[in-house]
């Protein structure tokens, strides 16, 4: 099994100062949602009643959180064994075990890694947890929006992209409904970036779930700040483009370079794909 595929565990959200004024912790918010299918502690009751609704709608959330999960450990593994050892973790949500500075600097204690959220908990969250590393940042800035991110000096600051990046959009990419402007911000983050660069992404998709459940998974995110667009496999693929896909290209999310022999069931509910890629211009 995944080291990461099982994992948890979260710092206590009660051993900190309480969120910040600006978190609305009365409106369920995606992050926190995340990381209470991932068995944390940061989120609150609204976030809990949304994310059981969100599993009432679609059975196996659960195992889409902890096949992402899982799959960005995996992803950052390769990226540090190709010699990347800069990252730019987009929408990173609730620090939780198998953050991308866990996996990536006993591979490489040089590596810098940038973690970007919109959300002030999981960023408030994050600067108490990463206080005391050195050459890891989170700031607090929208994905959408690619001139604020690389100006923000947690990241201006921290990397240099004449240098090779590994670009995460891990799960992230569902928030951006509108497929052109997830193509125009994914383009943003590529034309930064220089040969030998990467970009690590996945996506909801249909895999075992139902026209319905779908329907209905969506219907409980569209009453959050944040609804999301689940994209079928060609979709995908298209928010790729620029990039050579890694072998096996785009797959299901267990299925990516997976550890140990994956099950049918396994890939079924995952209910996402993930692909690798590296830009060659």
């Amino acid at each position: 099994m995944d080291q990461y595929e099982d994992s948890r565990e979260s710092v206590p959200f009660s051993s900190f100062a309480p969120p910040p004024e600006e978190a609305q912790t009365d409106i369920p918010n995606a992050a926190r949602m995340y990381d209470y299918y991932l068995g944390g502690s940061t989120n609150f009751a609204a976030d809990r009643e949304a994310a059981e609704a969100g599993s009432a709608a679609m059975p196996h959330a659960r195992e889409y959180a902890r096949a992402n999960r899982a799959f960005l450990g995996r992803a950052v593994a390769y990226l540090s064994a190709q010699g990347i050892d800069q990252f730019l973790d987009l929408g990173s949500g609730i620090p939780t075990v198998g953050n991308v500075h866990e996996v990536a600097r006993p591979l490489d204690p040089t590596a810098r890694v940038a973690y970007v959220d919109h959300e002030p908990v999981a960023v408030a969250h994050a600067q108490r947890l990463l206080a005391g590393h050195s050459n890891v940042t989170i700031t607090l800035a929208d994905v959408r929006d690619p001139q604020a991110v690389f100006t923000a000096p947690g990241v201006a600051g921290l990397l240099d992209f004449s240098r090779p990046v590994g670009v995460l959009a891990v799960a992230v990419l569902p928030f951006v409904p509108e497929q052109r402007t997830a193509l125009e911000v994914i383009a943003a983050y590529r034309e930064a970036c220089v040969a030998g660069s990467y970009l690590v992404l996945s996506h909801i998709s249909a895999i075992s779930a139902t026209e319905r459940q779908v329907a209905d998974a969506e219907e409980v995110m569209a009453r959050t700040p944040t609804p999301v667009r689940w994209r079928p496999p060609h979709e995908i693929t298209e928010l790729m483009q620029g990039y050579e896909l890694v072998d096996p290209g785009l797959v299901p999310l267990p299925s990516w370079h997976p550890q140990d022999a994956v099950a049918h069931e396994e890939i079924e509910v995952s209910n996402a794909y993930g692909a690798v890629g590296r830009l060659t211009r």
